[in-house]
Protein backbone atom coordinates (compact mmCIF):
# COMPACT_ATOMS: atom_id res chain seq x y z
CA UNK A 1 0.00 0.00 0.00
CA UNK A 2 1.47 3.69 -0.37
CA UNK A 3 3.41 4.87 2.33
CA UNK A 4 3.01 8.66 1.88
CA UNK A 5 -0.55 10.25 1.10
CA UNK A 6 -1.07 13.66 -0.72
CA UNK A 7 -4.83 13.60 -0.80
CA UNK A 8 -6.82 16.60 0.49
CA UNK A 9 -8.14 14.38 2.82
CA UNK A 10 -5.79 13.22 4.62
CA UNK A 11 -4.76 17.43 4.93
CA UNK A 12 -8.21 17.89 6.16
CA UNK A 13 -7.68 15.55 8.82
CA UNK A 14 -4.07 16.30 9.91
CA UNK A 15 -2.34 19.42 10.97
CA UNK A 16 0.86 20.03 9.79
CA UNK A 17 2.86 18.57 12.70
CA UNK A 18 0.95 15.69 11.73
CA UNK A 19 1.94 16.00 8.32
CA UNK A 20 5.88 16.63 8.66
CA UNK A 21 5.80 13.01 10.91
CA UNK A 22 3.91 11.58 8.05
CA UNK A 23 6.48 12.61 5.72
CA UNK A 24 9.01 11.45 8.31
CA UNK A 25 7.96 7.63 8.62
CA UNK A 26 7.05 7.24 5.34
CA UNK A 27 9.68 8.50 3.19
CA UNK A 28 12.63 6.52 2.34
CA UNK A 29 15.52 8.27 -0.71
CA UNK A 30 18.24 6.31 -2.13
CA UNK A 31 20.98 6.66 -4.91
CA UNK A 32 23.03 3.87 -4.17
CA UNK A 33 22.73 0.52 -2.77
CA UNK A 34 25.18 -1.16 0.30
CA UNK A 35 25.52 -4.56 -0.90
CA UNK A 36 25.37 -6.33 2.28
CA UNK A 37 24.24 -9.46 4.26
CA UNK A 38 20.30 -9.37 3.82
CA UNK A 39 18.84 -8.89 7.30
CA UNK A 40 15.62 -10.82 8.17
CA UNK A 41 12.64 -9.05 6.29
CA UNK A 42 11.87 -5.84 7.27
CA UNK A 43 8.55 -5.39 5.98
CA UNK A 44 7.47 -7.20 8.82
CA UNK A 45 5.55 -4.76 11.65
CA UNK A 46 7.59 -4.42 14.87
CA UNK A 47 7.11 -7.28 17.45
CA UNK A 48 6.67 -6.52 21.03
CA UNK A 49 9.67 -9.13 21.69
CA UNK A 50 11.85 -8.04 18.63
CA UNK A 51 15.17 -9.59 19.21
CA UNK A 52 18.39 -6.94 18.84
CA UNK A 53 20.41 -7.92 15.93
CA UNK A 54 24.30 -7.61 14.47
CA UNK A 55 24.75 -4.34 13.70
CA UNK A 56 26.13 -2.83 10.36
CA UNK A 57 25.39 -0.01 8.44
CA UNK A 58 22.02 0.37 6.86
CA UNK A 59 22.26 4.02 5.19
CA UNK A 60 24.84 6.84 4.29
CA UNK A 61 23.60 10.30 4.05
CA UNK A 62 25.37 13.07 3.71
CA UNK A 63 27.68 13.19 6.62
CA UNK A 64 25.51 11.35 8.72
CA UNK A 65 24.75 7.32 8.73
CA UNK A 66 21.86 4.79 9.80
CA UNK A 67 23.03 1.93 11.61
CA UNK A 68 20.53 -0.78 11.92
CA UNK A 69 20.78 -0.89 15.83
CA UNK A 70 19.26 3.04 15.31
CA UNK A 71 16.13 0.82 14.74
CA UNK A 72 15.86 -0.83 17.50
CA UNK A 73 16.95 1.73 20.10
CA UNK A 74 14.14 4.13 18.21
CA UNK A 75 11.57 1.26 19.64
CA UNK A 76 12.94 1.20 23.07
CA UNK A 77 12.54 5.15 23.34
CA UNK A 78 9.05 4.82 21.66
CA UNK A 79 8.45 2.35 24.55
CA UNK A 80 9.73 4.07 27.36
CA UNK A 81 7.73 7.04 26.47
CA UNK A 82 4.84 4.95 26.29
CA UNK A 83 4.24 5.51 23.10
CA UNK A 84 2.30 2.61 20.78
CA UNK A 85 4.10 1.06 17.65
CA UNK A 86 1.35 -1.52 16.95
CA UNK A 87 1.10 -1.94 12.79
CA UNK A 88 4.38 0.31 12.28
CA UNK A 89 7.20 -1.75 10.19
CA UNK A 90 10.45 -1.29 10.16
CA UNK A 91 10.71 0.33 7.18
CA UNK A 92 8.63 3.28 8.46
CA UNK A 93 10.52 3.82 11.47
CA UNK A 94 13.98 3.53 9.31
CA UNK A 95 12.28 6.06 6.88
CA UNK A 96 11.37 7.84 9.65
CA UNK A 97 15.39 8.23 10.79
CA UNK A 98 16.46 8.92 7.28
CA UNK A 99 14.56 11.42 6.96
CA UNK A 100 15.99 13.23 10.49
CA UNK A 101 19.30 12.42 8.72
CA UNK A 102 18.87 14.13 5.58
CA UNK A 103 16.96 17.32 7.27
CA UNK A 104 20.09 17.39 10.01
CA UNK A 105 22.65 16.84 6.97
CA UNK A 106 21.42 20.15 5.46
CA UNK A 107 20.95 22.01 8.62
CA UNK A 108 24.46 21.93 9.01
CA UNK A 109 25.11 22.73 4.96
CA UNK A 110 23.00 26.14 5.92
CA UNK A 111 24.90 26.72 9.30
CA UNK A 112 21.92 26.38 11.66
CA UNK A 113 23.40 26.58 15.27
CA UNK A 114 21.84 25.09 18.02
CA UNK A 115 23.24 25.44 20.97
CA UNK A 116 25.61 22.02 23.11
CA UNK A 117 24.08 23.55 26.38
CA UNK A 118 21.09 23.62 25.75
CA UNK A 119 21.17 19.95 24.39
CA UNK A 120 22.68 18.52 27.70
CA UNK A 121 20.24 20.52 29.85
CA UNK A 122 17.93 18.89 27.63
CA UNK A 123 18.97 15.51 28.12
CA UNK A 124 19.82 16.33 31.94
CA UNK A 125 16.23 16.20 32.38
CA UNK A 126 15.46 13.13 30.12
CA UNK A 127 17.42 11.21 32.49
CA UNK A 128 15.50 12.55 35.30
CA UNK A 129 12.50 11.64 33.64
CA UNK A 130 13.41 7.98 32.49
CA UNK A 131 15.06 7.79 36.39
CA UNK A 132 11.23 7.84 37.54
CA UNK A 133 10.71 4.76 35.74
CA UNK A 134 13.73 2.57 37.32
CA UNK A 135 12.98 4.40 40.72
CA UNK A 136 15.69 6.26 40.47
CA UNK A 137 18.24 3.33 39.54
CA UNK A 138 20.27 4.33 37.15
CA UNK A 139 21.35 0.56 36.86
CA UNK A 140 18.79 -0.54 35.41
CA UNK A 141 18.08 2.53 33.50
CA UNK A 142 21.76 1.32 32.04
CA UNK A 143 20.27 -2.11 31.58
CA UNK A 144 17.08 -1.11 29.92
CA UNK A 145 18.76 0.62 27.15
CA UNK A 146 22.04 -1.69 27.26
CA UNK A 147 24.68 0.69 27.94
CA UNK A 148 27.45 -0.12 29.89
CA UNK A 149 27.98 2.99 31.85
CA UNK A 150 26.15 6.57 32.35
CA UNK A 151 28.74 8.41 30.13
CA UNK A 152 27.73 6.44 27.09
CA UNK A 153 24.34 6.56 27.68
CA UNK A 154 24.40 10.23 28.08
CA UNK A 155 26.58 10.63 25.51
CA UNK A 156 24.34 8.81 23.33
CA UNK A 157 21.50 10.76 24.09
CA UNK A 158 23.26 14.17 23.39
CA UNK A 159 23.94 12.99 19.63
CA UNK A 160 19.87 11.84 19.23
CA UNK A 161 18.72 15.26 20.70
CA UNK A 162 21.17 16.67 18.94
CA UNK A 163 20.24 15.54 15.21
CA UNK A 164 16.62 15.77 15.99
CA UNK A 165 17.17 19.19 16.96
CA UNK A 166 18.92 19.97 13.77
CA UNK A 167 16.15 18.56 12.09
CA UNK A 168 13.35 20.28 13.77
CA UNK A 169 14.94 23.39 12.75
CA UNK A 170 15.38 22.49 9.36
CA UNK A 171 11.80 22.11 9.40
CA UNK A 172 11.08 25.01 10.17
CA UNK A 173 13.08 27.01 8.06
CA UNK A 174 12.00 25.12 5.28
CA UNK A 175 8.34 26.66 5.88
CA UNK A 176 9.06 29.74 7.47
CA UNK A 177 7.72 32.73 5.38
CA UNK A 178 4.79 30.34 3.77
CA UNK A 179 1.90 31.95 3.31
CA UNK A 180 -1.80 31.72 1.63
CA UNK A 181 -3.92 34.17 0.05
CA UNK A 182 -7.10 34.72 0.69
CA UNK A 183 -7.74 34.24 -2.72
CA UNK A 184 -5.58 30.78 -2.36
CA UNK A 185 -8.10 30.03 0.80
CA UNK A 186 -11.29 30.39 -1.50
CA UNK A 187 -9.71 27.78 -4.60
CA UNK A 188 -9.03 25.56 -1.71
CA UNK A 189 -12.25 25.19 -0.60
CA UNK A 190 -13.52 25.62 -3.64
CA UNK A 191 -11.66 22.29 -5.07
CA UNK A 192 -12.45 20.19 -2.04
CA UNK A 193 -15.75 17.94 -3.30
CA UNK A 194 -18.89 18.93 -1.65
CA UNK A 195 -19.13 15.02 -0.58
CA UNK A 196 -15.46 15.43 0.80
CA UNK A 197 -15.48 18.55 2.70
CA UNK A 198 -14.75 18.40 6.43
CA UNK A 199 -17.18 18.16 9.38
CA UNK A 200 -16.59 20.72 12.13
CA UNK A 201 -18.23 18.82 15.47
CA UNK A 202 -20.14 21.51 18.33
CA UNK A 203 -18.33 24.40 18.49
CA UNK A 204 -19.21 26.56 21.76
CA UNK A 205 -18.13 30.07 22.55
CA UNK A 206 -16.88 30.52 26.57
CA UNK A 207 -16.12 33.88 28.80
CA UNK A 208 -15.00 33.05 32.47
CA UNK A 209 -14.91 36.12 34.97
CA UNK A 210 -11.76 35.09 37.22
CA UNK A 211 -10.94 36.22 41.02
CA UNK A 212 -7.27 35.75 42.22
CA UNK A 213 -7.01 36.08 46.31
CA UNK A 214 -4.76 38.60 46.69
CA UNK A 215 -0.93 38.49 49.09
CA UNK A 216 -0.75 40.62 52.04
CA UNK A 217 1.89 42.91 51.90
CA UNK A 218 2.98 41.29 55.55
CA UNK A 219 3.50 38.22 53.52
CA UNK A 220 5.63 39.68 50.42
CA UNK A 221 7.29 41.02 52.75
CA UNK A 222 8.36 38.00 54.71
CA UNK A 223 9.61 36.28 51.23
CA UNK A 224 11.35 39.27 50.69
CA UNK A 225 13.67 39.63 54.08
CA UNK A 226 13.87 35.48 53.77
CA UNK A 227 15.50 35.32 50.13
CA UNK A 228 17.74 38.55 51.65
CA UNK A 229 18.96 36.31 54.29
CA UNK A 230 19.91 33.32 51.82
CA UNK A 231 21.96 36.25 49.74
CA UNK A 232 23.40 37.34 52.95
CA UNK A 233 24.41 34.03 53.74
CA UNK A 234 25.73 32.86 50.75
CA UNK A 235 27.95 36.24 50.15
CA UNK A 236 29.23 36.87 53.80
CA UNK A 237 29.03 32.78 55.45
CA UNK A 238 30.01 31.13 52.69
CA UNK A 239 26.56 29.11 52.44
CA UNK A 240 25.93 26.90 49.42
CA UNK A 241 23.43 28.33 46.89
CA UNK A 242 22.60 25.51 45.46
CA UNK A 243 21.70 23.85 49.05
CA UNK A 244 19.26 26.68 49.25
CA UNK A 245 18.08 25.77 46.23
CA UNK A 246 17.08 22.37 46.66
CA UNK A 247 16.01 23.28 50.28
CA UNK A 248 13.85 26.18 49.71
CA UNK A 249 13.06 26.64 46.26
CA UNK A 250 9.72 27.13 44.84
CA UNK A 251 10.42 25.56 41.56
CA UNK A 252 10.62 21.92 42.42
CA UNK A 253 11.10 21.22 38.52
CA UNK A 254 14.96 22.78 38.70
CA UNK A 255 15.73 20.57 42.32
CA UNK A 256 17.71 18.10 39.97
CA UNK A 257 20.06 20.93 38.68
CA UNK A 258 20.34 22.74 41.40
CA UNK A 259 18.22 25.43 40.12
CA UNK A 260 20.57 25.66 36.67
CA UNK A 261 19.05 27.59 33.41
CA UNK A 262 21.33 28.60 30.56
CA UNK A 263 19.90 31.69 28.91
CA UNK A 264 20.82 32.74 25.84
CA UNK A 265 20.37 36.22 24.75
CA UNK A 266 19.39 35.36 21.16
CA UNK A 267 16.31 32.95 22.20
CA UNK A 268 13.78 34.71 24.77
CA UNK A 269 13.51 31.76 27.33
CA UNK A 270 12.21 32.54 30.94
CA UNK A 271 9.85 35.74 31.58
CA UNK A 272 11.06 39.34 30.43
CA UNK A 273 11.98 40.24 34.28
CA UNK A 274 13.67 37.30 34.49
CA UNK A 275 16.20 37.68 31.59
CA UNK A 276 16.69 41.47 32.43
CA UNK A 277 18.04 40.53 35.98
CA UNK A 278 20.09 38.19 34.47
CA UNK A 279 21.87 39.69 32.03
CA UNK A 280 22.02 43.01 33.64
CA UNK A 281 24.38 41.00 36.07
CA UNK A 282 27.98 40.44 36.46
CA UNK A 283 29.73 36.66 36.74
CA UNK A 284 29.76 36.13 40.28
CA UNK A 285 27.03 37.75 41.62
CA UNK A 286 23.85 37.80 43.14
CA UNK A 287 20.76 39.67 42.26
CA UNK A 288 18.31 41.20 44.82
CA UNK A 289 15.10 39.77 45.14
CA UNK A 290 12.66 40.19 42.11
CA UNK A 291 8.96 39.66 41.38
CA UNK A 292 7.45 37.74 38.85
CA UNK A 293 4.23 36.68 37.60
CA UNK A 294 5.26 33.53 39.35
CA UNK A 295 6.74 34.76 43.25
CA UNK A 296 10.15 36.55 44.08
CA UNK A 297 12.97 35.11 43.15
CA UNK A 298 16.94 35.98 43.74
CA UNK A 299 19.66 34.56 40.72
CA UNK A 300 23.15 33.54 41.21
CA UNK A 301 25.06 34.03 37.68
CA UNK A 302 27.35 31.33 37.76
CA UNK A 303 28.95 31.91 34.77
CA UNK A 304 28.50 33.83 31.27
CA UNK A 305 29.83 32.28 28.00
CA UNK A 306 29.58 34.95 25.12
CA UNK A 307 25.21 34.79 24.16
CA UNK A 308 25.08 32.34 26.79
CA UNK A 309 24.40 32.46 30.79
CA UNK A 310 24.45 30.08 33.29
CA UNK A 311 22.44 30.97 36.15
CA UNK A 312 20.42 29.21 39.67
CA UNK A 313 17.96 30.84 41.20
CA UNK A 314 15.60 30.77 43.97
CA UNK A 315 11.93 30.95 43.80
CA UNK A 316 9.48 31.79 46.63
CA UNK A 317 5.87 32.03 46.39
CA UNK A 318 3.91 33.64 48.90
CA UNK A 319 1.40 32.15 50.54
CA UNK A 320 -1.89 33.02 50.19
CA UNK A 321 -3.94 33.18 54.07
CA UNK A 322 -7.47 31.48 54.01
CA UNK A 323 -8.82 34.81 55.25
CA UNK A 324 -7.94 35.62 51.58
CA UNK A 325 -9.14 32.77 50.03
CA UNK A 326 -12.58 33.36 51.15
CA UNK A 327 -13.03 36.54 50.89
CA UNK A 328 -12.15 36.63 46.82
CA UNK A 329 -14.47 33.48 47.01
CA UNK A 330 -17.51 35.74 48.60
CA UNK A 331 -16.78 38.65 46.34
CA UNK A 332 -17.52 36.47 43.16
CA UNK A 333 -20.28 34.71 44.62
CA UNK A 334 -21.60 37.80 44.97
CA UNK A 335 -21.03 39.24 41.23
CA UNK A 336 -22.71 35.80 39.80
CA UNK A 337 -25.89 36.51 41.96
CA UNK A 338 -26.25 39.87 40.43
CA UNK A 339 -25.20 38.76 36.99
CA UNK A 340 -28.06 35.80 37.51
CA UNK A 341 -30.79 38.53 38.62
CA UNK A 342 -30.13 41.41 35.39
CA UNK A 343 -28.28 43.80 37.25
CA UNK A 344 -25.40 43.50 35.00
CA UNK A 345 -24.17 41.71 32.33
CA UNK A 346 -21.32 38.61 31.97
CA UNK A 347 -19.12 41.00 29.99
CA UNK A 348 -19.72 44.00 32.38
CA UNK A 349 -18.76 42.15 35.38
CA UNK A 350 -15.65 41.08 33.43
CA UNK A 351 -14.65 44.32 32.64
CA UNK A 352 -15.49 45.40 36.19
CA UNK A 353 -13.97 43.10 38.26
CA UNK A 354 -12.00 40.34 36.79
CA UNK A 355 -8.58 40.01 37.40
CA UNK A 356 -7.54 38.21 34.31
CA UNK A 357 -6.12 40.64 32.25
CA UNK A 358 -6.01 38.84 28.85
CA UNK A 359 -10.07 38.29 29.13
CA UNK A 360 -11.20 41.19 31.38
CA UNK A 361 -12.01 43.84 28.34
CA UNK A 362 -13.77 41.54 25.48
CA UNK A 363 -16.38 39.99 27.73
CA UNK A 364 -13.98 37.14 29.05
CA UNK A 365 -14.20 35.85 26.19
CA UNK A 366 -11.69 33.07 26.15
CA UNK A 367 -9.75 32.43 23.08
CA UNK A 368 -9.02 28.95 21.50
CA UNK A 369 -4.68 28.55 21.72
CA UNK A 370 -5.05 26.59 18.77
CA UNK A 371 -7.57 28.57 16.43
CA UNK A 372 -7.14 32.01 17.81
CA UNK A 373 -10.54 32.57 17.17
CA UNK A 374 -13.31 32.63 19.95
CA UNK A 375 -14.67 28.75 18.79
CA UNK A 376 -13.64 25.84 20.84
CA UNK A 377 -14.75 22.30 19.28
CA UNK A 378 -16.25 20.75 22.04
CA UNK A 379 -14.27 16.86 20.86
CA UNK A 380 -10.99 19.21 20.82
CA UNK A 381 -11.91 20.69 23.89
CA UNK A 382 -9.16 20.84 27.22
CA UNK A 383 -10.24 18.07 29.28
CA UNK A 384 -10.87 19.95 32.56
CA UNK A 385 -12.74 23.39 30.67
CA UNK A 386 -15.42 20.24 29.10
CA UNK A 387 -16.15 19.28 32.48
CA UNK A 388 -16.63 22.04 33.96
CA UNK A 389 -19.11 23.60 30.85
CA UNK A 390 -20.46 20.31 29.61
CA UNK A 391 -23.60 20.79 31.98
CA UNK A 392 -23.77 24.23 31.08
CA UNK A 393 -26.59 25.34 28.94
CA UNK A 394 -25.90 28.52 26.64
CA UNK A 395 -25.94 32.23 28.62
CA UNK A 396 -26.44 30.38 31.63
CA UNK A 397 -23.59 31.07 34.94
CA UNK A 398 -21.58 28.37 36.66
CA UNK A 399 -21.46 28.21 40.38
CA UNK A 400 -17.77 29.51 41.70
CA UNK A 401 -15.17 27.08 40.68
CA UNK A 402 -11.58 26.79 42.28
CA UNK A 403 -8.72 25.98 40.31
CA UNK A 404 -4.91 25.94 40.59
CA UNK A 405 -3.34 28.05 37.27
CA UNK A 406 -0.11 27.04 35.93
CA UNK A 407 2.14 28.68 38.76
CA UNK A 408 0.29 26.34 41.35
CA UNK A 409 -1.77 29.79 42.71
CA UNK A 410 -5.88 29.13 43.75
CA UNK A 411 -8.00 30.85 41.76
CA UNK A 412 -11.63 31.50 41.89
CA UNK A 413 -13.91 31.47 38.62
CA UNK A 414 -17.38 31.52 37.16
CA UNK A 415 -18.21 30.82 33.43
CA UNK A 416 -20.37 30.96 30.73
CA UNK A 417 -21.58 29.57 26.91
CA UNK A 418 -22.08 32.51 25.07
CA UNK A 419 -22.40 30.67 21.81
CA UNK A 420 -23.46 27.60 20.29
CA UNK A 421 -23.26 26.06 16.67
CA UNK A 422 -24.06 22.18 16.53
CA UNK A 423 -21.79 19.60 14.53
CA UNK A 424 -21.84 21.15 10.68
CA UNK A 425 -20.02 21.27 7.10
CA UNK A 426 -17.64 22.84 6.56
CA UNK A 427 -18.73 26.69 5.65
CA UNK A 428 -16.75 28.98 4.08
CA UNK A 429 -18.06 32.42 5.60
CA UNK A 430 -18.52 30.55 9.03
CA UNK A 431 -15.13 28.52 9.28
CA UNK A 432 -12.78 30.93 7.00
CA UNK A 433 -10.27 30.66 9.62
CA UNK A 434 -10.28 26.79 9.83
CA UNK A 435 -10.18 26.40 6.34
CA UNK A 436 -7.52 28.77 6.01
CA UNK A 437 -5.42 26.53 8.38
CA UNK A 438 -5.91 23.44 6.16
CA UNK A 439 -5.09 25.75 3.84
CA UNK A 440 -2.09 26.55 4.79
CA UNK A 441 -1.25 23.19 6.07
CA UNK A 442 -1.60 21.98 2.56
CA UNK A 443 0.75 24.22 1.14
CA UNK A 444 3.50 23.61 3.54
CA UNK A 445 3.46 20.09 2.84
CA UNK A 446 3.78 20.64 -1.04
CA UNK A 447 7.10 23.29 0.24
CA UNK A 448 8.16 20.07 2.20
CA UNK A 449 7.95 17.20 -0.36
CA UNK A 450 9.53 19.75 -2.75
CA UNK A 451 12.60 20.09 -0.70
CA UNK A 452 12.74 16.57 0.29
CA UNK A 453 12.69 15.92 -3.34
CA UNK A 454 15.19 18.49 -4.54
CA UNK A 455 17.63 17.51 -1.66
CA UNK A 456 17.80 13.75 -2.42
CA UNK A 457 18.71 14.41 -5.86
CA UNK A 458 22.09 16.23 -4.59
CA UNK A 459 22.59 14.55 -1.35
CA UNK A 460 25.34 11.83 -1.22
CA UNK A 461 22.81 8.33 -0.33
CA UNK A 462 23.32 5.09 0.34
CA UNK A 463 20.70 2.32 1.31
CA UNK A 464 21.86 -0.88 2.41
CA UNK A 465 19.93 -4.54 0.96
CA UNK A 466 17.73 -5.30 3.34
CA UNK A 467 15.75 -2.31 2.81
CA UNK A 468 15.19 -2.68 -0.96
CA UNK A 469 12.16 -4.07 -0.57
CA UNK A 470 10.40 -1.75 1.14
CA UNK A 471 7.32 -0.25 -0.30
CA UNK A 472 8.49 3.24 -1.41
CA UNK A 473 5.71 5.48 -3.13
CA UNK A 474 7.64 7.76 -4.73
CA UNK A 475 10.84 6.87 -7.34
CA UNK A 476 13.80 6.96 -4.54
CA UNK A 477 15.18 4.32 -5.68
CA UNK A 478 15.56 5.31 -8.89
CA UNK A 479 14.68 2.30 -11.09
Amino acid sequence: MPLKINSLKYLIKNTLATAIFALGIVTISAQEIIEEPVAPKQNDSIKSNSAIKVDGVSAVIGDYIVLDSDIDKTILQLKAQGASIEGVSRCQLFGKLLEDKLYAHHAIQDSIEISDLEIRSYVDQQVQQFLQSTNGSMEELLKFYKKDNEKEFRDEMFEINKSNRLASEMQKKIVDGVEVTPEEVREFYNKIPKDERPEFGTELKVAQIVIQPKVTPEEEQRVITKLKDFKRQVENEGASFRSKVVLYTDDKASIPNGGKYTLNRKRPQMVKEFRETAFSMEEGQISEPFKTDFGYHIIFLEKIRGQEYDVRHILLMPKISESSLQEAKIKLEDVRTKIVAGEITFAEAAKEVSDEKETKFNGGQLINPTTQDYNFELTKMDTELYGQIQKLESNAVSEVIAEQDRKGAIKFKIITVTDRVDTHIADYSRDYLKIKELALNEKRFKTIDKWQDDKIKETYIKIGEAYRDCDFNSNWLKN
